[in-house]
């Protein structure tokens, strides 16, 4: 099976491309081709292009290249939709769109969360977005056949990450130092929202599992763990792996937003809710598909990476500065409480 990633460098990209390649899939990666943390995976093809950038140009890098399936992991508008639409009618048997599952129902009138879940974010741009470029490729395929696949991941991690809900994502190492110094460290609301963390590897096998398959066309997937836990049992999980006991301080998210506006559609838009994914439609059509890296394990690798080398172990400045207004901000209204 010949397949092309549009990106395939990223987070969970990466885990994608080395399966795929693993797997015996004939991979193609069309990315700019610079320094990247997550590098390709032997046995990858590179082509060396800029989706986003002027279009003869990425026509002539693709060539006469056709696929099995093409995933687009850098799409975010529906302009880059329109583009990839004119770029890959008649190029490909099916097109892989990376959605979100932030583009379901906020605040959602159901605990259970299937494909079928109403979409609707009136609180991100970045989940408005993505909805808006399911629906671009919905009229597409309805009208005219184009092959799509939607895929909505949730929060996906990987050795490189620490998926904390207030952290810093460049910076992951930031929030464990602050954890292992006694600092207090931040969890919105009382901490009880439900939410489920996936390892990228995992997410990897229910991707790859769907590429080239025909049943798939027209219909949406989420792809996550099964696990289910409570953002207190996250950190205080995160902390047992540092082999300490968090010091956790409860914060309300509008206080929290009202500080650091840029976490507002990641939190009152996704985050503050306990959401529990119905992963059954993913294993109907990759029956084999199952998440295995329980949080307590992911912590645990992910640890051992940034401990592997001091490089990685960079620090956020103004998080942290952020971090200490908001505290010190609900200090002033709850003194008791801290």
């Amino acid at each position: 099976m010949k397949v092309l990633f549009i990106g395939g460098t990223g987070l969970i990209s990466s885990a994608c491309s080395q399966l795929a390649v693993d797997r015996g899939i004939d991979l193609y990666i069309l990315n700019r081709g610079r320094s990247q943390k997550y590098p390709l995976p032997a046995g990858a093809t590179l082509l060396n292009g800029d989706i986003h950038g002027e279009g003869t140009a990425v026509r002539a890098v693709l060539g006469e290249h056709r696929f099995d399936a093409v995933v687009d992991w850098v799409a975010f508008t529906p302009e880059d939709i329109v583009a990839d639409i004119a770029l890959f009618t008649g190029k490909t048997r099916q097109f892989v769109f990376i959605s979100s599952a932030s583009v379901y129902q906020k605040p959602p009138n159901h605990y259970l969360v299937t494909e079928d879940t109403p979409l609707a974010n009136p609180h991100w741009a970045y989940s408005q977005n993505k909805i808006a470029c399911e629906e671009r490729l919905m009229v597409e395929y309805r009208q005219r056949g184009f092959p799509i696949t939607i895929i909505r991941p949730s929060l996906t991690y990987g050795p490189s990450q620490i998926p904390m809900i207030m952290g810093s994502w460049q910076h992951p190492w930031t929030l464990v130092e602050r954890m292992k110094g006694g600092q207090p460290v931040i969890v919105p609301g009382d901490g009880t929202s439900l939410w489920p963390l996936t390892w990228n590897g995992d997410f990897a096998k229910g991707l790859i599992g769907l590429l080239g398959r025909e049943q798939t066309i027209g219909h949406a997937f989420h792809i996550t763990s099964d696990e289910v836990l409570t953002w207190n049992q996250i950190y205080v999980e995160l902390g047992h792996a540092l082999g300490v006991e968090p010091n956790i301080v409860h914060i309300p998210s509008d206080l929290i937003a009202a500080h650091d506006p840029d976490s507002y559609g990641s939190l009152i838009g996704d985050k503050i809710y306990s959401v529990v994914f119905d992963n059954s439609k993913i294993k109907r059509f990759v029956p084999d598909y199952m998440a295995t890296v329980p949080w307590t394990e992911g912590a645990r690798r992910a640890i051992a990476w940034f401990e592997a080398d001091a490089s990685r172990r960079t620090i956020d400045a103004p998080a942290n500065q952020l971090w200490d207004r908001i505290i010190a901000a609900y200090q002033l209204a709850w003194p008791a409480k801290l």
